[in-house]
């Protein structure tokens, strides 16, 4: 009898364990410098889109979040070494970062835009950038944008490690001005009272080569974890879950066609 009641025991741990692999917190690799998407709150919580999507996704899974913050560029290096097990920082899917990370279906779409002072005519051949000094966050998409397309053009390109920093010398006047996500742009520097004076110039950048296929999630290569958030993804656009987020935060559809 004892035999079977060890034996009874046993079959129902081993039962048990999808479910307690399943209840495994799920780290998130956040940088909490990029309004509205994230940014921190004056009590030093993470508040922004990105940071809502990620918890109701979570919550779509029936798993616990537990975000980790680290600058953009330490994102992917930080996922390989295990230290979080997915990126949701407004990262673009790109065949050039496909070749490190998987990416889900994309959560949003918009494209890069030009911000430099108001009145400042920049043409769609762009050649009025030449000797103009163009902030980038370093490691980003608009950053290769700016070093191949902007650069070659005559553009001086000036990485920085946050976008916050890039807005205080484009402000002061130490840059000409900066590329970036233009819903970025807009809500983090054109709407505040830093950003007066300031508005977009030129075209709209939306090449694929650069910009990909919009903004996704990055896992591990061959992480089953892309599927379940897949999942996620269709099962908050369906419950009206994401539109509610997404009201909180633009006026418009930002998840695109």
């Amino acid at each position: 009898m004892k035999k079977l009641v060890l034996l009874g025991a046993l079959a129902l741990s081993v039962l048990s364990l999808p479910t307690f692999a399943d209840e495994k917190p799920l780290k998130i690799g956040i940088e909490a410098a990029y309004p509205p998407f994230a940014s921190k709150a004056p009590d030093g919580s993470i508040v922004g889109f990105d940071y809502d999507i990620g918890n109701a996704l979570c919550e779509e899974m029936k798993v616990k979040c537990v975000w980790v913050e680290q600058e953009f560029d330490g994102l992917i290096p930080a996922l390989k070494v295990r230290k979080i097990d997915a990126i949701l920082s407004s990262m673009s899917i790109t065949d050039d970062r496909k070749k490190s990370v998987d990416f889900t279906n994309k959560y949003y779409n918009t494209p890069a835009r030009l911000v430099m002072k108001d009145g400042t005519v920049v043409s769609d051949s762009l050649v009025e950038l030449k000797g103009k000094k163009i902030g980038v966050q370093r490691g980003s998409i608009h950053n290769r944008f700016a070093e191949e397309v902007l650069k070659p053009l005559g553009a001086e390109i000036k990485p920085y490690s946050s976008q916050n920093e890039i807005y205080l010398d484009v402000q002061a006047g130490r840059l000409d001005g900066t590329v970036a996500d233009a819903t970025l742009l807009n809500d983090g520097f054109l709407k505040t009272d830093s950003g007066k004076g300031f508005a977009f110039v030129g075209p709209a950048f939306t090449d694929v080569k650069y910009f990909g296929d919009g903004v996704g999630i990055a896992v591990r290569k061959g992480d089953a974890l892309k599927d379940k958030i897949n999942a996620a993804i269709a099962g908050i656009r369906e419950n009206g879950t994401y539109k509610k987020i997404q009201d909180k935060y633009f006026d418009f559809d930002i998840y695109g066609k």
